[in-house]
């Protein structure tokens, strides 16, 4: 379970900085930052809730 939630925090950092390359480059406004970020974190606790045995 710990590599989980290292791989998690490690791609979080990485869409962090993918998020601010790709907005500075489009414009964005600091909605699109947020919404783009809940966005990301919601589909990866979904993929790392998948992960468990039931």
């Amino acid at each position: 379970m710990d590599g989980g939630i290292i791989l998690l925090i490690f791609l979080a950092l990485l869409a962090c900085w993918l998020v601010n390359k790709v907005a500075r480059f489009f414009r964005l406004p600091k909605v699109g930052y947020a919404g783009i970020i809940i966005v990301f974190v919601l589909v990866m606790l979904a993929l790392w809730g998948q992960t468990f045995d039931r």
